[in-house]
């Protein structure tokens, strides 16, 4: 309720006084300099006269001025609002008055957020343990991850068929271009997979937080963009981060470190070729986010098809079915088990898209280091993974680092 006093200095003796705003947004009078004492005295709504108490009071007297809100025939009554939610100092007007269907919508816009950035977390969540659970029983990377890709393709091809979601339109042009993206996701999702089966997931996590520096490697090399000294600073803590969790890691083997750091790049990769090819350009009709990566995920998996086939051919996953079989598992278990962790991969995804679309890029960052603590920490208590306090201070630089690229460039940008 402070009052902010403007002083003007006129040839008139009358005084001029703004004191309009918005809700409780400090009262501002403009007065003369050359007026009296009374004329610059605080107004009342209620009266014609000036009360002789000084512009800067803060006493009850503000008090009885909002009052002014409720009068009969206030903007507030009119409008049907809660008396005060207009501007107290001209009770008539509804210049000032809160707009109830904006808050609503702003409120929605929150809770939808919220709820989205919630399903997220748990859906990535549940992925990572379910998918430890798939690898655990059939470690068969390759064949898990194509499998994975392909598990969304039920559910948003129904979506289409049933108008429950606008089917996408491309042109053949359009394929080519999102074809290089497609691959890159392939690749991503086929490198996680393959370091989550090899070791921790915590571990995978750690090494997918390196994304920041072959982000800025790859734009520096192929691109000739170079970031500001504060923002290649922030990729110090990442690398050394990486390094002390590494020398610790009980489950540490080259693969797992190679598989997880090829995950990483290849995300990078993705990220800058969508940038630079596909910002601006007119793709298609209907390309709302939960349409592009279910197109993503369909060439991705057209990709990655035939590699997974000569990797690992059909007899060789027959062998791991039925080692799985003789360790206990039943047919029914490992479908199920391997359905589960297609759908979550498929829908984590898709709701992550949802989400990150609406904000902005701070807020990408902070979420999803967030997001790879929760992980981390749900891995480690699901599986009793062992970790050494080198290996916990390396993981929290690294993922501390992450953010601080992501804060950096944002501010530097």
């Amino acid at each position: 309720g402070s009052r902010i006093v403007l002083a003007r200095r006129s040839p008139t003796s009358f005084a001029w006084r703004a004191a309009r705003s918005v809700h409780h947004a400090p009262r501002i009078a403009l007065v003369d300099a050359n007026a009296s004492d009374k004329e610059n005295a605080e107004f009342d709504p209620k009266k014609t006269e000036f009360d002789p108490k000084s512009p800067l009071d803060t006493t009850p007297k503000f008090d009885e001025i909002a009052a002014g809100a409720a009068v009969e025939g206030s903007a507030a009554l009119q409008l049907g609002k809660e008396p005060g939610t207009c501007d107290p100092y001209d009770p008539k007007s509804a210049e000032f008055c809160m707009d109830d269907s904006e808050k609503e919508t702003d409120l929605k816009r929150r809770l939808r957020l919220g709820v989205l950035f919630f399903l997220w977390y748990f859906l990535n969540t549940a992925y990572n343990i379910g998918n430890k659970l798939v690898l655990t029983a059939f470690p068969m990377p390759w064949t898990a991850a194509t499998w994975e890709l392909f598990f969304g393709f039920p559910y948003v091809f129904f979506l289409w068929s049933t108008g429950l979601r606008k089917t996408p339109k491309l042109s053949f042009n359009s394929i080519k271009l999102l074809a290089p993206s497609g691959i890159l996701l392939a690749g991503t999702h086929v490198g996680g997979v393959i370091s989550f089966g090899l070791g921790a997931i915590s571990f995978t996590h750690v090494l997918k937080a390196t994304e920041p520096v072959w982000s800025a490697l790859i734009s520096a090399v192929f691109f000739r963009e170079f970031l500001p000294l504060p923002v290649y600073a922030s990729l110090v803590p990442i690398i050394a981060g990486v390094g002390l969790a590494s020398v610790k890691e009980l489950s540490f083997s080259w693969m797992s470190f190679i598989a997880g750091t090829g995950s990483a790049v290849t995300s990078a990769a993705k990220a800058i070729l969508s940038k630079k090819v596909l910002d601006g350009k007119p793709l298609g009709e209907n390309l709302t986010p939960a349409n592009m990566f279910a197109i993503l995920s369909i060439i991705g998996f057209i990709a990655i098809t035939p590699v997974a086939l000569l990797l690992e051919p059909p007899k060789a996953a027959a062998a791991a079915w039925s080692a799985a079989l003789a360790n206990g598992y039943t047919n029914l278990e490992l479908f199920g088990l391997m359905s589960v962790s297609g759908f979550l991969y498929y829908i984590y995804n898709e709701v992550a898209f949802l989400a990150l679309a609406e904000v902005a890029p701070v807020t990408h960052a902070v979420t999803n280091t967030v997001k790879r603590v929760v992980i981390i920490l749900a891995s480690i208590i699901v599986f009793k993974t062992t970790i050494t306090p080198l290996g916990a201070v390396g993981s929290a630089v690294t993922i501390l680092g992450a953010l601080m690229y992501g804060l950096a460039k944002n501010k530097y940008k």
